[in-house]
């Protein structure tokens, strides 16, 4: 009997890794991202699916439904045929905040999304309008207290990494700024330009160019160290508010009934994708920090991270509008 049971697993197994190497893919992997196209979420994933493409042998095409600060994007995978054919990038504020915003989120993400593979992080910026008598953290608090409200910030939407950014500089500063969610980081970027808002909690990815150009000012990074694409702009931390810490990260997932195989060959191939040279370099320019791993890696991950941003979420009194 022991016998007849090993060979049955020793054949479930084989079958499985036939399947995965044989049946799929067979035709287009969509690639959703919960932002509109221009922000960082939208470039690491055009970054990443053309070489992704051309390890797993199909085509990988980039679809944006934005709304909601990711969340109708991860909903949409969550509810997605379990095929492998459908995968998301979802960033922190779909994953792991948004369950503590939303009263009635219709998928969990640790019950609704298989997890893959980690694939970025890293720190937030926060930039202002640089005719703005605002030259480092310290002005940018000094004319908050003066004018309450008279400060206003955008991001990416409502429980993204750039919100919570804000939301924590409120409390640990004491100042009152305004929050505007747009629907990406792209538009977000659009609306600072514009004159709309006057400072944003912004990735590098969406920032590192307008930085560059003179069009915005960099007074403060999120992580708890500089970064190295900006080594002369100080962190939030070491401007006065010890113990600051804001860390954005995206992360590949599928609907959670895909079947492991599946979820294995995804795995490989991101892997492989995101430890390519050219692709490292592409993120690199784009100030972010590939950190490909193993699908239980990234469920610990997203654990710890559920933990950390409810407990944020209770303490600022975050709320959906």
């Amino acid at each position: 009997m022991i016998r007849q049971v090993g060979l049955a697993a020793l054949g479930i197994a084989l079958a499985q890794a036939s399947f995965a190497q044989t049946g799929y893919p067979s035709r287009t992997i969509s690639m959703v991202v919960g932002f509109a196209p221009g922000g960082g979420t939208d470039t690491v994933a055009r970054i990443v699916a053309p070489k992704l493409a051309a390890s797993i042998g199909a085509a990988v095409v980039v679809e944006n439904k934005a709304g909601a600060g990711g969340n109708v994007a991860t909903d949409h995978v969550a509810k997605a045929a379990s095929d492998g054919y459908t995968i998301l990038l979802g960033n922190v504020g779909s994953l792991a905040v948004a369950p503590f915003l939303v009263a009635k989120l219709p998928y969990d993400p640790l019950r609704d999304l298989a997890p893959i593979t980690m694939a970025v992080v890293f720190a937030n910026v926060l930039v202002v309008d640089p005719a703005l008598p605002i030259k480092d953290l310290a002005d940018f608090v000094k004319v908050a207290k003066e004018k309450p409200g008279a400060i206003s910030y955008g991001s990416s939407g409502i429980g993204g990494a750039g919100h919570l950014a804000g939301e924590l500089l409120k409390q640990m500063a004491g100042i009152d700024i305004v929050h505007v969610p747009y629907k990406g980081g792209g538009p977000a970027m659009q609306g600072m330009l514009g004159g709309q808002v006057q400072a944003i909690f912004a990735t590098p990815v969406s920032a590192g160019g307008q930085i560059k150009a003179g069009k915005i000012r960099a007074i403060a990074t999120t992580g708890t160290s500089r970064s190295i694409h900006l080594p002369d702009v100080p962190t939030v931390a070491e401007s006065g508010y010890p113990g600051y810490e804001a860390l954005n990260w995206y992360a590949y997932l599928a609907p959670a009934a895909t079947p492991r195989p599946i979820i294995e060959r995804l795995n490989t191939e991101l892997v492989r994708a995101l430890k390519a040279p050219d692709v490292r370099e592409q993120l690199d320019r784009q100030g972010v920090e590939p950190q490909p791993g193993t699908p239980e890696e990234l469920r610990k991950y997203m654990e710890r991270e559920l933990a950390t941003w409810g407990r944020v979420v209770k303490e600022a009194k975050i709320e959906v509008n």
